[in-house]
């Protein structure tokens, strides 16, 4: 089926997606961790991917506004996804320039123009992906852009590190900004979509202001009324939310974790980033096979569970230190418990989402996931910096209860049903 010309734009569209994540995320706190900036200002920087959690907010008008000239010369997915993939190259060829050591401001606003403009992308190749694959190949098409996903982040990772070791950052960054090209062919190979009847068809309405509230009433307020109409819908938002709370409270201070154990740049890029890479895949595969087997409510409580126990094996490392062997258990259990979880939890996303609003309702609730990484992880240097590492990670596995604990409400209240 990777044979296939749509699966194969799948997967390259998921390496563009996941390339500039670590560019403003793990890559960038592994740069701010060399420089000297202060865990506090490392764990804030978390809110640099603001812009994952609030994509939801500009959704609509990705799926619903055209842009001129490029609309009607590319199509409304590819005139689109063109220009945005164009700008985010430059944005992180601009994060390159700069120097945290003496201007960190500069080199943080650099990074939030590439969060945002990574999450306008992510609402594109999102849509992109449920309009291009037929629904008998959805399953794959989700296999096909985890994949290249892992990808992006293993170039942006491993890749980035072992650039910026052999010709500094300016060049990592700039050779990553390259890497964009692969997201931009993949958008020229592609067929443009065919849009659904209702994006075609012209707004009812006399006037600019009757047609503008339409709009408005059809792209933003009925995704969202069809999520709140729903029973359990609070439970369920805030299931969204906490899930991946103690997971991302400790994987934001990782970077730096490694950097004060003593691991080199070296080190960290071949375990954490290629060994790492490789055991989130097969933790994907696993989870996958658990949901299959499982159903999707008990693959995300077992696997939640194992990422929640994971957390340990960072105070395993803390008391072992500088250790290469505990840092690949480390790392493998970690990322392969992850994986787990992840593959359930995209499943779970999947099945929330109605037929009917698909785009802008994936774009919400995959940004309310988000917000354990980007919003409540953010505190996570000054709780390092307080607590000292083995407490701090004790803290982020007791961080994950609250989440499993209303997923065993939510399993038992409300049974899961695909939206349509």
């Amino acid at each position: 089926m990777l044979r296939e010309r749509n699966m194969l734009i799948v997967l390259m569209q998921g390496f563009s997606s996941g390339l500039p994540l670590a560019l403003s995320g793990a890559t960038l706190g592994i740069w701010f961790a060399e420089s000297k900036v202060s865990l506090a200002a490392i764990g804030f920087a978390a809110l640099i991917g603001l812009s994952y959690t609030l994509k939801f907010l500009w959704a609509p008008v990705i799926d619903r506004m055209p842009l001129p000239f490029l609309t009607r010369r590319f199509g409304r997915r590819r005139g689109w996804a063109l220009p945005i993939q164009a700008l985010l190259a430059l944005a992180i060829v601009a994060v390159g320039q700069t120097d945290p050591r003496s201007v960190l401001w500069l080199t943080v606003l650099a990074a939030v123009v590439v969060a945002f403009l990574s999450a306008t992308q992510d609402i594109v190749i999102d849509a992109i992906r449920i309009e291009i694959l037929k629904p008998e190949q959805q399953g794959l098409g989700a296999a096909a852009t985890q994949w290249g996903y892992r990808g992006g982040m293993l170039a942006s990772g491993a890749g980035a590190l072992y650039a910026a070791a052999f010709g500094g950052w300016a060049f990592a960054y700039t050779l990553m900004a390259a890497l964009m090209l692969v997201g931009m062919a993949a958008v020229l190979w592609m067929d443009e979509p065919r849009p659904p009847h209702q994006a075609l068809a012209p707004l009812p309405g006399a006037t600019a202001l009757e047609r503008a509230r339409n709009w408005f009433a059809s792209a933003v307020i009925a995704p969202f009324g069809d999520i709140v109409r729903r029973q359990g819908w609070l439970l369920i938002l805030i299931v969204v939310v906490l899930y991946k709370f103690g997971d991302a409270l400790a994987g934001v201070m990782s970077s730096p974790f490694y950097i004060q154990m003593g691991f080199s740049k070296i080190e960290i890029a071949n375990i954490s980033k290629i060994f790492g890479v490789a055991a989130t895949l097969a933790g994907v595969a696993a989870g996958g096979a658990l949901v299959y087997r499982l159903g999707v409510y008990r693959g995300l409580l077992i696997g939640g569970v194992l990422q929640m126990l994971s957390n340990l094996m960072y105070v395993a490392q803390a008391v072992a230190g500088h250790d290469l062997a505990m840092l690949t258990a480390t790392i493998g259990i970690e990322n392969f418990t992850g994986g787990m979880g992840s593959a359930a939890f995209v499943a779970y996303l999947s099945l929330l989402c109605n037929a009917r609003f698909t785009a802008t309702q994936y774009a919400l609730l995959s940004a309310l996931a988000a917000v354990p990484q980007r919003v409540l992880s953010a505190s996570g240097g000054v709780l390092a910096d307080a607590l000292g590492w083995v407490d701090f990670f004790l803290l982020s596995t007791a961080a994950a209860l609250p989440g499993l604990m209303l997923l065993v409400v939510l399993m038992r209240r409300f049974p899961l049903e695909k939206k349509s």
